[in-house]
């Protein structure tokens, strides 16, 4: 709860995958060893959009392209296969942070005006395996994960109300900063009415991210100074 006095505090919220860390791919290959565990077959995921994509969406995806069923038990064994493949891929895979990450991470802890928490298309076990594996875990007490719905635009709401139930205070849109690499996570900012911060360490060229709307756009976040400055 905010003490009297002190700034109106901020919530800022995540994204993981092409924005905090990058994995070498290990999600990807957890998803298509999980398909050939429970389907006998891995066609990879050739033909699919999955920068910024719920990792339920992407299962549902898969599941339709290959003429399974893809209902909610149908998603959830395959999720449940896929995070435990996920643990295995981690440690041979050559990831790591994107620059700067650290640093803004551990200044926004130290501020007590950030709130820090996560806004990801990971399901929340996928995601705690991942910035574990990176150690980040500790910046991220909650978030809204793909756990809570396939669609990203209706993740920031849990974020919303998760923040309130953790903190005693609502935190209006022109308080929020949604932080991200791909369209999709401006999108999702601009359906809770937040502000769009987009890193151009993922998938998508800073020309991109400019013409989606984004309300400020980095090369990478090597100069956490810039990213203080644009939300003081």
């Amino acid at each position: 709860m905010k003490s009297p006095g002190q700034r109106p505090r901020k919530l800022l919220l995540w994204d993981i995958d092409g924005t905090i860390l990058h994995t070498g791919k290990a999600g990807e290959t957890a998803l298509g060893r999980a398909m050939e565990k429970i389907h006998g077959f891995n066609h990879g995921l050739s033909g699919l959009e999955i920068a910024g994509r719920t990792d339920r969406w992407i299962v549902e995806q898969l599941l339709a392209q290959a003429d399974r069923p893809n209902g909610p038990d149908e998603i959830a064994r395959f999720l449940d296969v896929y995070a435990e493949l996920l643990a295995e891929e981690l440690p041979r895979r050559n990831g790591g942070l994107h620059p700067g990450v650290m640093g803004i991470l551990e200044e926004g802890h130290r501020r007590s005006d950030i709130v820090q928490a996560l806004l990801t298309g990971n399901i929340e076990k996928g995601a705690r395996l991942k910035l574990t594996r990176y150690g980040v875990n500790h910046f991220f007490e909650f978030g809204a994960f793909a756990d809570d719905s396939a669609i990203r635009n209706e993740l920031g709401p849990h974020a919303q109300r998760r923040a309130m139930e953790r903190h005693g205070e609502e935190f209006p849109p022109e308080r929020i900063f949604i932080i991200g690499d791909t369209p999709h996570d401006v999108a999702c900012a601009r359906a809770i009415g937040a502000k769009a911060i987009a890193v151009a360490t993922g998938s998508f060229s800073e020309k991109a991210l400019r013409e989606c709307g984004a309300d400020a756009v980095f090369t990478d976040l090597g100069h956490p100074e810039r990213f203080f400055q644009l939300l003081d």
